[in-house]
């Protein structure tokens, strides 16, 4: 990079998602696994001075068993309201990234895997933050529900 950035829109855009999350995941029945719910956490906060938020999330199964992973929403410096997702799991190497919209305070991501598309929604509004996936089915125009989280927003403990 030639010269640094001015300070980035990601806070603005963003904004609403910002702080720590509690609540529950849903997952759907798959062939790898019946439906079941686990506690979440999720954190979101601003990085690499405003041009990107990261998103830190520990789901913890009822068996007691967690899973954690980190996505990183930066900023696209040439096309407004267009975001690029980076994210890995624990143990995992970090993926391509994919492309996340905003439109009207609603985060979309489409992770592209070969001829499969998940398509992440997430929106934060008055204090509740609702995250779905689901997997797209190009062949037949329907997209097939994975996963529905929705959290509360954990106040933030004051400061001395």
């Amino acid at each position: 990079m030639d010269r640094p950035l001015p300070p980035g829109p990601v806070p603005e855009a963003l904004g609403a998602f910002l702080g720590h999350w509690s609540g529950t995941t849903h997952w759907e029945a798959t062939a790898w696994s019946p439906a079941h719910t686990d506690a979440v956490e999720v954190a979101f906060a601003t990085a690499a001075g405003g041009h990107a938020v990261a998103m830190t999330y520990r789901h913890t199964e009822p068996d007691g068993s967690c899973s954690e992973g980190v996505g990183i929403f930066a900023a696209d410096p040439i096309h407004a309201n267009t975001f690029w997702y980076h994210t890995t799991a624990a143990g995992m190497p970090l993926e391509s990234r994919d492309r996340a919209t905003w439109r009207d305070g609603t985060l979309t991501v489409e992770r592209r895997r070969g001829s499969a598309t998940v398509r992440h929604v997430l929106n934060a509004r008055d204090g509740v933050l609702t995250h779905s996936a689901g997997l797209w089915r190009r062949h037949r125009n329907e997209l097939v529900p994975l996963m529905t989280t929705v959290c509360q927003r954990v106040p933030s403990a004051p400061r001395d």
